[in-house]
């Protein structure tokens, strides 16, 4: 039987819209939220568990913490963690020729096991409780996700150099299962790395299952300028030109933009995942993050992969879309703090297609996080969602939930994992 769980004495950030933070307590059962009420509310007054024979209830004081919906990395390449700091400060198209793609051409699965569950470990910490991932060997990142209890949903990575297209069409209607931690979404690498016969098996991939495709795009001056010679296109525009964006999706990365590109996303009701941290430490620009919202194109956050990043921390990543936004724009008000923070919870779990993880609310998936507001960098209480995106950090993570169970609590992991067996592991793999 499912394990009931009071989450009391706290602070409570919903997200639902137009909600403010209140004091209240959090009833979980089955994985799910089943009660969201205030102190002031009385529980006689709410509906009560569905559940006929209700298991024991175990009870959290959060000593006056926030509970707020976790974190969402809407871009990931987890089995990736290995080459952290392996090979850095060189530009992305010779990161990943010289040192990344050969390297990679060496891992088995049961290798990409062991350093997806790396990041998972890092993605706990962070309070992020699901990502968004592309990689290889897609079958062992899923088992490596369910032993972890981790929420994934995985898009297809495929390019000339991997398995074949037809790959992404046997997983899509595979890990689609209702009730799963694991779900998928049609994608592929990215334009520089596909031919033109694949981009098109892809597309009848895309027609067939009448579904969102994702794919890096834009990423870089050299990639929009060689997809331009190649296709007298922009990535973005040439892709949707092949009726691979017919059903939406969304695109990797979106720094380097046309006015048709954004008509294009507005058109097919595209996301763009932002990655400030990798791109700054390539050095591969800053996103149009204000002209994306002023268009009414949805933005989500992602870390990138570990070896590009190499940190896997959303409160970093938060920062850094404000941050650079404002930098970029010139304009101290660019991109208020509480739009941020919409993005890496709602927004990401809306592109992953977890609408049933957004906000925190009776019916939706107990995917929690617990922010530490005792701690120096969180006091004074003046706002507490600019608080968490302008001088947040790793440290104020007490409790990371995933699907209703506890993963991560006061720096220790919970629920079986055994983080010396996988630091041990993935060491003996370098």
């Amino acid at each position: 039987m499912a394990e009931r769980i009071r989450l009391y004495n706290a602070k409570i950030l919903t997200m639902v819209e137009g909600q403010e933070i209140f004091d209240g307590e959090i009833i979980v059962d089955g994985g799910e939220i089943v009660e969201v009420h205030s102190s002031l509310t009385s529980r006689s007054a709410l509906p009560l568990c569905k559940a006929k024979n209700l298991s024991p209830l175990t009870s959290i004081d959060c000593h006056g913490g926030l509970l707020m919906p976790g974190f969402k990395n809407a871009h990931a390449h987890s089995g990736m963690s290995g080459f952290r700091s392996l090979a850095d400060d060189k530009p992305l198209d010779k990161w990943l020729n010289e040192d990344i793609f050969p390297v990679e051409a060496r891992l088995t699965g049961e290798e990409i096991y062991w350093m997806s569950q790396l990041s998972v470990l890092e993605y706990l910490t962070s309070g992020i409780t699901a990502c968004f991932d592309m990689y290889m060997e897609q079958e062992w990142v899923a088992r490596a996700m369910d032993d972890m209890g981790f929420r994934c949903v995985q898009t297809g990575g495929v390019n000339d150099f991997s398995k074949d297209v037809c790959i992404i069409d046997y997983l899509y209607n595979k890990y689609n299962v209702p009730g799963s931690l694991q779900s998928y979404q049609l994608g592929f690498h990215a334009e520089y790395t596909t031919s033109m016969e694949n981009l098109r098996k892809i597309a009848d991939v895309v027609r067939k299952n009448r579904a969102p495709l994702y794919v890096h795009a834009c990423e870089t001056v050299a990639e929009v300028k060689g997809c331009v010679e190649r296709w007298g296109k922009t990535p973005v525009a040439f892709l949707d030109s092949l009726g691979l964006f017919d059903y939406g999706g969304g695109i990797y990365h979106g720094v380097w933009m046309s006015d048709e590109d954004y008509e294009v996303m507005k058109k097919r009701g595209m996301y763009v995942v932002t990655n400030p941290g990798s791109n700054a430490k390539l050095a591969s620009g800053i996103a149009p993050i204000s002209e994306y919202l002023k268009r009414g194109i949805p933005v989500a956050i992602g870390t990138d992969g570990p070896a590009s990043n190499n940190c896997l921390d959303m409160f970093r990543e938060m920062f850094l879309v404000t941050g650079l936004a404002k930098l970029r724009e010139m304009d101290a008000s660019a991109i208020d703090a509480r739009e941020v923070l919409r993005m890496a919870t709602v927004n990401g779990a809306h592109c992953m297609h977890l609408d049933d993880c957004d906000v925190l609310a009776p019916g939706k998936k107990a995917d929690i996080i617990l922010i530490d507001l005792n701690q120096p960098n969180m006091q004074p209480i003046n706002n507490i969602e600019k608080n968490i995106v302008y001088s947040g950090s790793k440290q104020n993570v007490r409790m990371t939930m995933v699907n209703g169970k506890v993963l991560y609590q006061d720096g220790k992991f919970m629920n079986g994992i055994d983080a010396e067996k996988i630091y041990k592991n993935v060491q003996h793999i370098i």
